[in-house]
């Protein structure tokens, strides 16, 4: 290799290095830009004012539901285990009550006339007591007045509320005694008067037929009247017997008695569900 060679090819190298010194240097003094415009804007006790800041600020507010259920789960419950449900004092259905009524009542108060009643006597339980003068408020909810047939009048009473120390208490009750009479269905009914009607009926048979009898024992005593003494005899059994044949029909036709209950009468009233009292 001559000289010249030599010589060309340490001019090359040296140009090669300086282009990748110039390369690296370029790089350097970016980043070092990069690095000082960094330093310039980092100021390190915003950054420690910030954090603290954030450490600091309170949380949000629980939801109300969340309150609630939160209260609700840790709340121990010091309940009593006599107290139910739906209230303190439970009054078993089945329970009757002996009352009287504070107002009339009849077959010509028409549907949704109320009724009042009131205990006589204080009703002691395990539990509770139902204490005397507590009222019962009803309902009349179906009256007629007596019908034919005999029927007679009919009043049925739903018992719907009992003020227990000033407390109105739903109640579900019906009648069992009315006036001292044990009632079936809840209904309070006039009497029915058909059998007594039928016989009342038949006194007018009955009473000539007595007459007749008489007629002819007084007729075959005399012997000039001897022979006419059947002849009223059997007068007297026609009309008994058409008259006893008659009088369920026309008593068919008549009315039975009204229902009329005076103030102070004596009832019983019977729940049909269990009540409950706060």
């Amino acid at each position: 290799m001559n000289k010249k060679e030599k010589t060309l090819r340490i001019v090359t190298i040296t140009l090669f290095l300086l282009v990748c010194f110039a390369h690296h240097g370029l790089a350097f003094d970016l980043d070092m830009t990069v690095e000082d415009d960094i330093r310039k804007n980092y100021n390190s006790s915003k950054l420690v004012k910030d954090s603290q800041i954030e450490e600091l600020e309170p949380l949000p507010d629980l939801p109300d539901t969340l309150k609630n259920e939160t209260t609700t789960k840790t709340t121990p419950n010091y309940l009593p285990s006599r107290i139910l449900t739906s209230g303190n004092i439970k009054i078993s259905k089945g329970t009757s009550f002996n009352v009287i009524n504070t107002s009339n009542i009849s077959d010509w108060q028409t549907k949704g006339v109320r009724v009042k009643f009131k205990t006589v006597k204080p009703t002691h339980k395990k539990r509770y007591t139902i204490p005397a003068s507590t009222e019962f408020i009803g309902r009349i909810v179906e009256s007629h007045q007596p019908q034919i047939s005999c029927n007679g009048g009919l009043v049925v009473i739903k018992i719907e509320s009992m003020v227990y120390k000033g407390q109105t208490i739903p109640v579900n009750a019906y009648v069992t005694r009315a006036n001292d009479k044990i009632i079936f269905l809840n209904n309070i009914k006039g009497e029915r008067t058909y059998l007594k009607t039928v016989w009342k009926k038949g006194n007018w048979g009955r009473s000539l037929f007595g007459r007749m009898l008489t007629l002819t024992v007084n007729l075959g005593g005399e012997g000039s009247t001897f022979l006419l003494s059947p002849f009223p005899l059997l007068y007297g059994t026609i009309c008994l017997g058409a008259n006893t044949l008659i009088s369920p029909v026309t008593a068919f036709f008549q009315k039975g008695k009204h229902v009329s209950i005076k103030s102070g009468s004596n009832f019983r009233i019977k729940l049909l569900n269990d009540t409950f009292i706060d």
